[in-house]
C-alpha cells in the first residue's frame, strides 16, 4: 500500500498543476470508499480554488479556498464560504494522478475533479486539467472537513496520529521516552503510528536493518544510543525513498504516471533466502501482526 514516501512523492508531483486552480465541475461515481463519499460533495467543492496541498502521515490535506465567483445562495451548505479541506487518504491502491486529457474513467476511477487556472494566472498553464482518484480495492477515503487549519489536527482521523518523521522533534529521545514500557517489538511499536508516523511495513524492516536492530527486539528495551540510530535510520530511509519516487510493488504510481525504484536496492525487504547486501548471510522473512518482516540474523541483534 502506498506509505509516507508514496504519498509525499505524489503531492509533490500534483502541486505545479493543481495549486491556484478553480474546481470547475466534480464528478463523483463510486461513493462506496472506506468510507462512504459524502452527497454534498459536488456542491461544496464547486467553485472552490486549491490552494496549499499538505501532508499529515498518509492523508493528503487539500486546502480548499472559499467559492469565487459564486454568489450566495440557500442551496448550498452551510459554510461553504469558508476555507476547507479535502482530506485524501489512497488506502491500498489508490492513485491520485493529474491528467491533461483525461482518459475514459474505467471501472476504478471514482472521482474526477475538473481545474481550469484563474483568469488572471499569469505563466499558468491554459489547459484544464483532470485529478483523478483511482482506488481499484476502495480501501482509499476522500472525506470533506469545514474545520480551519488551527483546528485541522483535531480531526478525528488526524488526532491520534504521531510525530511526523521529519520533524525536528523527532530524535533519539523522542524515541526512547515514548517506548518506555513497551513490551511490544519494535516493528509492531513503529507501524502504530502513534509513535511516529509514516514508517509503514517496507520502510519499517529497512530502517532497522540500517540501525542493526532486530525487529523482534522489545521496545522498551531499546537503549537510548540505539533509540538514536534507529531515529537517523528512519530519517536516511524514508528521505532516500522520496527522493528515488517511493516503492512500486503493485499498484502504485505518482501523479504523473511514473513508477518509484527504491525497492530495486531495498537491503532486505522482499528478499527472504537472498544474500545479505552487506555480510552475505541469507535474509529471514518471519511474521509479525500479519505482516511480513525481513532482517538479517547477523547484522541485526
Amino acid at each position: 500500500m502506498p506509505e509516507l514516501p508514496e504519498v509525499e512523492v505524489t503531492r509533490r508531483g500534483l502541486l505545479p498543476h493543481v495549486v491556484g486552480r478553480r474546481i470547475v465541475d466534480v464528478t463523483v461515481r463510486h461513493r462506496g470508499l472506506r468510507w462512504p463519499v459524502e452527497p454534498e460533495l459536488e456542491g461544496r467543492l464547486a467553485g472552490r480554488v486549491i490552494g496549499r496541498i499538505e501532508r499529515r502521515g498518509k492523508y493528503l490535506l487539500l486546502e480548499c479556498l472559499p467559492p469565487v465567483h459564486v454568489a450566495a445562495s440557500a442551496n448550498r451548505p452551510e459554510g461553504d464560504y469558508e476555507t476547507g479541506w479535502l482530506l485524501v487518504h489512497l488506502g491500498m491502491t489508490g492513485t491520485l494522478r493529474v491528467y491533461p486529457e483525461a482518459p475514459a474513467p474505467g471501472p476504478h476511477d471514482h472521482l474526477d475533479l475538473l481545474l481550469a487556472p484563474e483568469p488572471d494566472d499569469a505563466g499558468a498553464d491554459p489547459r484544464p486539467v483532470v485529478l483523478r482518484f483511482r482506488d481499484p480495492r476502495r480501501f482509499g477515503a476522500i472525506v470533506w472537513s469545514p474545520l480551519p487549519e488551527s483546528d485541522l489536527s483535531d480531526h478525528p482521523l488526524l488526532r491520534k496520529l504521531g510525530i511526523e518523521p521529519f520533524d525536528p522533534r523527532f530524535d533519539g529521545a523522542w524515541l526512547h521516552r515514548h517506548t518506555r514500557g513497551r513490551s511490544v517489538a519494535i516493528k509492531t511499536a513503529l507501524l502504530a503510528g502513534d509513535i511516529v508516523v509514516g514508517v509503514g511495513n517496507i520502510y519499517c524492516s529497512e530502517s532497522l536493518f540500517r540501525a542493526g536492530i532486530r525487529p523482534t527486539t522489545p521496545a522498551g528495551r531499546l537503549s537510548l544510543a540505539r533509540c538514536e540510530k534507529l531515529a537517523v535510520a528512519v530519517r536516511e530511509t524514508l528521505a532516500e525513498a522520496i527522493a528515488r519516487g517511493g516503492s512500486t510493488l503493485r499498484d502504485f504510481v505518482g501523479s504523473d504516471g511514473s513508477s518509484g525504484y527504491f525497492q530495486l536496492d531495498c537491503f532486505v525487504y522482499d528478499r527472504a533466502g537472498e544474500a545479505c547486501r552487506v555480510c552475505g548471510t541469507p535474509v529471514r522473512q518471519i511474521v509479525q501482526g500479519q505482516r511480513s518482516t525481513f532482517y538479517c540474523p547477523h547484522c541485526q541483534h
